[in-house]
């Protein structure tokens, strides 16, 4: 049986990094604060998803993955490295 997890046993290959770069944003954005970003990229995310993507205990969408990569100035790619 196929279980989709990283080899981490993590639900996302980003969360760590996504952490990383809300850290170097300026302004210290907190968790809150990003999914406020993302809300004004279209993608309804509250607080507690975006801890749950961090510690990764939650999946990230393509639509999610497109407006994080957007929010901090990288490519989708580099998010899933």
């Amino acid at each position: 049986m196929f279980k989709n997890k990283a080899p981490d046993g993590t639900l996302n290959l980003s969360g760590k990094k996504i952490a990383l770069l809300r850290a170097r944003l300026p302004g210290r954005v907190s968790q809150r604060g990003l999914a406020e970003l993302l809300q004004l990229e279209g993608v309804d995310l509250d607080k507690n998803a975006i801890q749950k993507i961090e510690c990764g205990k939650r999946f990230v969408t393509d639509v999610e993955l497109k407006a994080l990569a957007k929010i901090f100035g990288v490519s989708a790619d580099e998010l899933l490295q």
